[in-house]
């Protein structure tokens, strides 16, 4: 795993951290608040809901740059495959030159 990938995976870490204890706190706010049942019900479910739409939002972005990553990566070993081949076919080719002099050397 790159730095890169680190640092995004530990940035994942601290904001779902951060999201959970935002959660918590408000839900003991509004447990602690003097309210009816009713209300702090429905002041739950709505942060509830708060809290789920961004987490899906965010998990979405983060698919997104893994997708890109990912497709990066491909076209990264694509491009790095294509030029080892292209030096060991070189490589072959210089062999096969070097070999056919040398054995012209010798049956002369």
């Amino acid at each position: 795993m790159s730095h890169h990938e680190d640092c995004s995976c530990s940035g994942v870490s601290v904001f779902l951290s951060f999201l959970l204890g935002g959660l918590v706190g408000a839900g003991v706010a509004l447990l602690l608040a003097p309210k009816s049942g009713k209300e702090t019900r429905e002041q739950i479910r709505a942060l509830a809901d708060d809290v789920k739409e961004r987490a899906e939002c965010y998990v979405e972005q983060a698919k997104g740059k893994m997708t890109s990553a990912v497709e990066s990566g491909k076209d990264f070993f694509q491009a790095k495959k294509s030029i080892i081949t292209t030096a060991v076919e070189a490589g072959k080719e210089a062999y096969e030159k070097e070999k056919e002099r040398l054995s012209k050397e010798q049956n002369a």
